[in-house]
């Protein structure tokens, strides 16, 4: 068998396999996902990404292991700010704790098709159109810059244009029913709060890979690196929302090290003609500014008191 059609259906048989296991065996009852189990699944996801990278260096060789490995992280880094809006839609609509999993499920499951289209699509303009790496290179440059100058204010989720179309064309219910996404009454169906959420995740997901993919193209453009990076960031982004939603909002300088990741990818994708940076040197680079923002935020706490407000949804 060709060796890339065996990575491309052995992961894909990962992944559904995976979700079935999720979904039908260890989240089948709605509950509030602790610390610990949120924890583990966190370190599981991580391991297993590892791992998986392990086995892209004995199949494919040590470059495309470091790609796959800097691509992870840019995307399991940027999907941070993801856990900052999730908190701020959540709250806005009052959603139970208990049903926050499967919203998370069904929203990361519709952000894996979304997202595979918009890599292969990428993919296919950076082929025929050699020039779109300057512009995918000045929208991360563009991208990184608002970012970092951009305040951090909260700004409601029901107020987006997916969220005003859903209520003037769907007849939604006041309170939510259980976990459940519609209820027929009097034989009319009726959405529920909490497809209005799931809507809302879905949306800003969307909205977020429009810079993240273009970061990772930044790193590399091999297909089944670029894929595989990007799912399996999707794929513990659920765990590392309930393992980080509380205590996360305390380093408030990761925003500025994500902006500045950014910024770094786009001039490389500028300069890549020029001056190819090594993989090596793009993957210590974002290491360190992950660590500087980290410490940064220790170091330095906010005066003020509260919660700090989520990111507004990238443009």
């Amino acid at each position: 068998m060709d060796q890339s059609l065996l990575l491309w259906s052995g992961f894909a048989a990962f992944i559904v396999a995976m979700l079935a296991l999720d979904i039908g065996v260890f989240h089948r009852k709605a509950h509030v996902v602790g610390m610990r189990e949120a924890l583990s699944w966190t370190a599981a996801w991580i391991g297993l990404a590892l791992a998986f990278n392990a086995g892209v260096w004995y199949w494919l060789g040590s470059g495309a292991a470091l790609e796959f490995l800097a691509s992870y992280l840019v995307e399991k880094s940027l999907s941070i700010d993801n856990v900052f809006v999730f908190i701020l839609i959540f709250s806005y609509f009052e959603t139970p704790p208990a049903y926050h999993h499967k919203v998370l499920f069904w929203g990361i499951l519709g952000a894996i098709v979304a997202r595979t289209i918009f890599i292969v699509g990428g993919l296919a303009l950076l082929a025929m159109f050699h020039w779109t790496m300057y512009v995918f290179g000045a929208f991360l440059l563009v991208t990184g810059i608002s970012m970092m100058r951009r305040k951090r204010e909260a700004g409601g989720p029901d107020g987006s244009l997916v969220i005003r179309l859903a209520r003037r064309w769907l007849r939604v219910t006041e309170q939510y029913d259980h976990d459940r996404f519609f209820l027929k009454r009097d034989g009319r169906w009726f959405a529920t709060p909490l497809f209005l959420v799931l809507l809302a995740v879905e949306s800003s997901d969307v909205i977020f890979a429009v810079d993240s993919i273009p970061a990772v193209f930044a790193v590399t453009r091999e297909p089944f690196i670029v894929y595989s990076s990007n799912i399996f960031a999707m794929l513990g982004l659920r765990a590392l929302y309930f393992a980080v939603a509380g205590f996360m909002q305390s380093f408030h300088y990761l925003h500025y090290g994500f902006a500045s990741i950014i910024v770094i990818l786009g001039v490389k994708m500028l300069l890549s003609d020029v001056y190819p940076v090594p993989i090596a040197a793009s993957l210590a680079l974002i290491g360190l500014i992950l660590i500087a923002a980290i410490v940064a935020s220790i170091v330095k706490p906010l005066r003020r008191e509260g919660l700090i407000a989520p990111p507004p949804l990238r443009p």
